[in-house]
């Protein structure tokens, strides 16, 4: 199982990877050609023949297009790594983004970006590396495993009895390679998310004058992965001079035990010559497959993760019955039952009829599930049971794609992106022209404050807004959402850093927008909730008309 998906990977680049593996097994059989004709050259030294001169330019041939074959596989190989590096990071990236939020809310953000840069990368480079060369340097193996019987079947016998020295080492130092390799990627993982999680919140830390003991924390993680890296090296570092070592040995008492055969007759010199080439061959072939095996067991650990990931349903976002039509904006709410996983449910057989045009408020206390209620309707979240429909429309039964395009949303948490606030602005309508982002920034309130910038709308705000202040950050996602003209808008405490003033010209200019799509305003402030043509209270897992 695990071969055929690392083999899935690899497919859509079958034929550089296939020219590859031929240039390698060229070499290969290059490889296996130079101690027969050592042979013949210690023949014909022997014998004291007067071809030895076309026998070395034949060798030196060989050798130089073994560079040549070498280069071309080599180079050709970084390219395609590269190549499924960059496939694999937009795979997994685009799975991400199709999976639902649930996913995130029970995972560390370090280990997904653990996943999708250094584990990724060392299983590109297995694939079209480590994996390919393997039908080399089998080729090399069994080649000169043969070719030593033909030569001799006693010494190619005594060869074959250290096959099982090097099982029995490779199968050891391998499992204790996977439980190391496992350890480090949970290590490293667990820093990346210690890393991310404080960088995002510098403010709090510093706040709290925390910076020494988060200091501490991260370099405490960072330690332990410095050992774990160090024992993984030890280990790898020992994998191919132990096989070295064992195979050298062998080759010295091979020589010693070969010298008999030659001092009986069984052996010619050059059958000698070309046989102890042929086994010192063999040395760095197994020492090869050593290492591979424990990289083939690190790359099954990282293969499994992926597939973990790789195998969350995600969002369909395009497939269902049908798309969504334009719609005027009535909704439905029948028998909607919902609840997060282990706590008591927010909803039960919530029943509620919104008229199109209609705005509504919605109050209630904290976690009574106001943001929910929103969240259920754009299909972030899905009900346990009842149905929510919109213009009549089950939306459970319409593709995200064309309901979320009909609703806008200001969140209760603002999330802008490290671009200009243009950018920002018609992140939801990229071809909106400079007219209608202005207009969306005016009804904001927005459009002031970006004037008194000094580059304006094209001044860069940071990671998530740094640069503005909330009140700003806030504004800015309402003018982003306005810009969309979506016949829905829900507002989640949209004018919660609102200065009164700044509320009441919002409020104000926002009537008669209002009038032309339903608005669902999720509030608790006064001048918001003379909006609503109903105010509605959510507690007890339903609704009550206040």
């Amino acid at each position: 199982m695990t071969l055929r998906l690392l083999l899935a990977y690899a497919v859509p680049y079958r034929r550089s990877l296939s020219l590859a593996a031929l240039l390698m097994l060229l070499d290969a059989f290059a490889a296996l050609a130079l101690p027969w004709l050592a042979g013949r050259f210690a023949q014909e030294l022997v014998e004291g023949a007067q071809a030895t001169a076309k026998i070395v330019l034949i060798i030196v041939a060989l050798l130089a297009l073994q560079c040549l074959l070498r280069y071309a596989s080599s180079s050709l190989l970084a390219r395609t790594g590269a190549d499924i590096l960059a496939d694999l990071r937009c795979r997994i990236y685009d799975h991400l983004q199709s999976l639902p939020l649930n996913f995130y809310h029970q995972r560390r953000q370090g280990e997904i970006l653990a996943l999708l840069t250094y584990e990724v990368t060392q299983l590109a480079g297995f694939i079209s590396g480590t994996l390919l060369a393997v039908v080399p340097t089998l080729l090399t193996v069994v080649g000169a495993t043969l070719l030593m019987v033909r030569l001799d079947m006693v010494l190619a016998a005594a060869v074959a009895m250290l096959v099982p020295v090097f099982y029995v080492m490779v199968k050891v130092l391998g499992r204790h390679l996977r439980s190391i390799g496992l350890q480090l990627q949970a290590a490293d993982a667990m820093a990346i998310s210690i890393a991310d999680e404080n960088l995002s919140m510098l403010p709090a830390i510093k706040t709290f004058t925390r910076e020494a003991e988060e200091s501490i924390r991260y370099a405490t993680h960072v330690e332990n992965v410095r050992l774990l890296s160090a024992k993984e090296s030890v280990a790898y570092a020992a994998i191919e001079p132990a096989v070295q070592f064992v195979a050298m040995t062998s080759a010295v008492l091979l020589i010693w035990f070969a010298s008999a055969r030659l001092g009986s007759g069984h052996m010619t010199p050059a059958e000698l010559v070309s046989f102890l080439l042929y086994a010192a061959l063999l040395t760095r072939p197994v020492g090869r497959l050593a290492t591979t095996y424990g990289q083939a067991l690190m790359a099954q650990g990282t293969l499994q993760r992926l597939q973990g990931v790789l195998s969350e349903p995600g969002e369909p976002i395009f497939q269902a019955t049908h798309a969504l039509p334009a719609v005027h904006g009535n909704i439905e709410y029948r028998n909607v039952c919902f609840s997060y996983p282990g706590r008591p449910a927010v909803l039960k057989e919530l029943n509620l009829h919104v008229r199109a045009g209609e705005t509504i408020a919605i109050v209630g206390e904290n976690g009574a599930g106001k943001s929910t209620f929103a969240h259920l309707l754009m299909r972030l979240q899905t009900p346990q049971s009842g149905q929510i429909f919109v213009d009549g429309h089950d939306i459970s039964q319409v593709s995200l794609h064309s309901l979320r395009g009909q609703i806008g949303v200001v969140p209760q948490h603002v999330l802008l992106f490290n671009g200009t606030l243009r950018d920002n602005i018609a992140y939801g309508r990229p071809g909106a022209d400079e007219h209608a982002i202005q207009a969306a920034a005016q009804m904001a309130q927005a459009h002031d404050f970006i004037l008194g910038l000094p580059q304006g709308y094209d001044t860069l705000i940071g990671d998530e807004g740094v640069r503005l202040s909330g009140g700003q950050r806030q504004r800015v996602a309402l003018a982003r959402a306005l810009l969309k003209n979506p016949p829905i808008l829900i507002l989640d405490e949209a004018t919660a850093m609102f200065d009164p003033e700044g509320e009441r010209s919002f409020v104000q200019a926002c009537r008669d927008t209002f009038r032309e799509r339903t608005v669902i305003l999720i509030t608790h402030r006064p001048a918001s909730l003379a909006l609503a043509d109903r105010v509605l209270r959510l507690g007890d897992g339903t609704v009550h008309t206040v």
